[in-house]
């Protein structure tokens, strides 16, 4: 037997986490946050406090925030470096599940660490434990186990020796990648053992990028061999499978343009000739229209969710091939299937199809609708002699106030109107400079996910957009971002409520109700005038309220140049949206109403439905 080494379970996995290198040299996990209570203060706490030169520990505000922090770190990184997080037993514990969700829909790393009851039962039920009257066994972090790649309960030091390889394959393998959840009984955190010495010492983490088999291979070639229409829809796998230049180079040479799912954004650089923009129900004209007339879609790493494929009303008569490294993916929407990663499946094909292209006439159709798209822009998001400006307004002012080559901003959002508005009309030429959440398009991503884009690219201006609604449910990392001296530009779209789904709700016949503070119960004193730029100033950050665009470009300009975090906030119209773009999106219409708007909903409803591919 070798050498040994004597530590308890909670300084074994932390020593661990410390050795893991990847390619390079570079750590694999950029740190570890932490909200410490009962449960991990007194095991991980230690573990981590003796390794804190080499694995620093930054303390949060939320459990879900710094989750949410850590998960845009890894996406930042394009999943080649990630980080870790660690609470108490319970509701630290089961606030980080909302983020684990997250992590999961979106395919993104994250190592979870709650603390959870002792192993030994004997001071049961301790504080903050739920006990289930029907399963002695169960904890509060059982809720981690669906939305979990891998979950794993450590009832005893040495089963640390295979749950951490295995947890480490989830992390880091491309088709599995997602949330990982260790759940730490305080008592096991604290048990010794002897460890191998050999075991601080793992192998470099490399990422594999497989390749597509032959027979997948040549089926894939015949289907786009046979089409004349063909559409490029790019992924965010496109994005982390570092395809980006292998993308280009298939679309230049075979004549295929290019359109963009919400994770694939950035793909390919926004004046690119063949780059037709954002695809789907959040789409442009040009790629929804090039959507509808293709005879072939090229599905290179998306998960094909209906914000994408128009709830499966957009490509009505395309053969659909699916590039993926998942196949859970690649089966979807009864697809041929290419299993392989973006760059050497694109590769792959391109060979393949030497001396394929698409029909001239496509070619011609495409560039020139993307060319009008393109120059459109600046008339879509122009506002004109208004009371309020509208999002798409005000996001445009923001991409005007950034230099004249902004190839170093990133922005950052996730959930409302912003989204959508920025799928189509934010330009980035460059992968990674547009990150928006919206797998699972969570309130309260933004700031705090701002805060693990900045993390993971010190130099960059990130510059985080977020509705009124998004920052009351979760602004604390405001405060964290100035502890850490993690500069970000924050701009508050004020429209006094939650005023897309407002939209969405009237869009299917029901009345304004609950969703703009004018259209919900309120005592007497009425709804509250709530001043964010007050607010943000009182967690430290630099902050002012702007009226006019003009005034927000002016403000930005300030921001872009302060040492420490900035809010610009500004109010805007919750009823207007720009108009152009778009596509159906369904959304479930009660079959009997009293309201006749809800009744004329329904019957379009039904009409549209018809149009749906089984």
């Amino acid at each position: 037997m070798g050498a040994t080494i004597r530590l308890t379970a909670a300084q074994a996995l932390v020593r661990w986490l410390a050795a893991l290198r990847v390619e390079g040299g570079e750590r694999l996990f950029g740190g570890v946050w932490a909200i410490f209570g009962h449960g991990n203060v007194a095991g991980i706490g230690e573990a981590l406090h003796a390794h804190r030169d080499v694995l620093p520990t930054y303390r949060a505000h939320n459990e879900q925030a710094m989750a949410h922090a850590a998960i845009a770190y890894a996406k930042a990184h394009m999943r080649r470096r990630m980080m870790a997080c660690t609470t108490s037993i319970g509701p630290g514990a089961t606030n980080m599940v909302t983020a684990a969700a997250l992590a999961h829909v979106n395919r993104l790393p994250v190592l979870l660490l709650p603390g959870d009851i002792f192993v030994s039962r004997a001071p049961d039920p301790v504080l903050q434990q739920v006990e289930a009257f029907h399963d002695g066994g169960v904890s509060a972090n059982d809720c981690f186990r669906p939305v979990s790649r891998y979950f794993d309960r450590i009832m005893h030091p040495e089963q640390l020796l295979t749950a951490l390889p295995r947890a480490l394959h989830a992390l880091t393998d491309a088709a599995l990648c997602g949330p990982v959840t260790l759940a730490m009984p305080q008592d096991v955190q604290t048990m010794a053992f002897d460890w191998p010495d050999a075991f601080f010492s793992p192998p470099t983490v490399r990422f594999v990028a497989p390749a597509p088999t032959d027979e997948e291979l040549v089926e894939a070639v015949a289907v786009l061999k046979g089409a004349r229409r063909p559409l490029i829809v790019a992924g965010g796998g496109t994005l982390y499978g570092l395809a980006t230049d292998a993308l280009q180079r298939f679309a230049e040479a075979h004549g295929v343009p290019v359109a963009e799912t919400q994770g694939g954004k950035g793909s390919l650089a926004w004046d690119h000739p063949l780059q037709a923009g954002a695809i789907g129900v959040t789409g442009s004209p040009a790629a929804n229209a090039l959507a509808h007339d293709a005879d072939c879609v090229l599905a290179v790493g998306t998960r094909l969710q209906d914000f994408t494929t128009g709830s499966h009303t957009l490509f009505p008569q395309a053969r659909l091939v699916s590039l993926n490294v998942n196949a859970f993916d690649a089966l979807k929407w009864h697809g041929t299937m290419l299993r392989a990663d973006a760059r050497r499946g694109l590769e792959a094909l391109s060979v393949t199809l030497a001396g394929w292209r698409s029909d001239d006439g496509w070619r011609a159709r495409a560039t020139d609708l993307a060319a009008r798209w393109r120059d459109d822009l600046v008339r879509v998001t122009g506002a004109g002699d208004v009371a309020l400006p509208c999002d798409g307004e005000v996001l445009a002012a923001v991409q005007r106030s950034a230099p004249a080559s902004p190839r170093d901003d990133i922005v950052v959002c996730a959930a409302g109107t912003l989204p959508g508005e920025l799928h189509k009309l934010w330009r980035t030429a460059r992968p990674g400079g547009y990150h928006v959440e919206y797998g699972y398009s969570c309130m309260g991503y933004e700031i705090a996910g701002g805060l693990g884009v900045k993390m993971a690219r010190p130099d960059s201006e990130v510059v985080v957009m977020v509705g009124d609604g998004s920052y009351l449910m979760m602004n604390s990392e405001i405060a964290t971002s100035l502890m850490l001296g993690v500069k970000l530009t924050i701009v508050v779209l004020d429209n006094r409520g939650y005023g897309c789904i407002n939209r969405l709700q009237q869009a299917c016949g029901g009345a304004p109700f609950n969703n703009l503070f004018e259209d919900c119960v309120q005592g007497p004193d009425g709804a509250p005038v709530i001043d964010f730029a007050a607010h943000a100033r009182s967690l430290g950050a630099h902050a002012v309220n702007v009226r006019t665009l003009p005034e927000l470009e002016a403000a930005l300009h300030h921001a872009r140049s302060a040492r420490r975090t900035s809010v610009v906030c500004i109010e805007t119209d919750p009823h207007r949206t720009i108009e152009a773009g778009g596509w159906w999106w369904e959304v479930a219409v009660p079959e009997v109403s009293v309201r006749p708007e809800v009744r004329a909903a329904r019957a379009r409803y039904e009409e549209d439905r018809r149009r749906q591919r089984p």
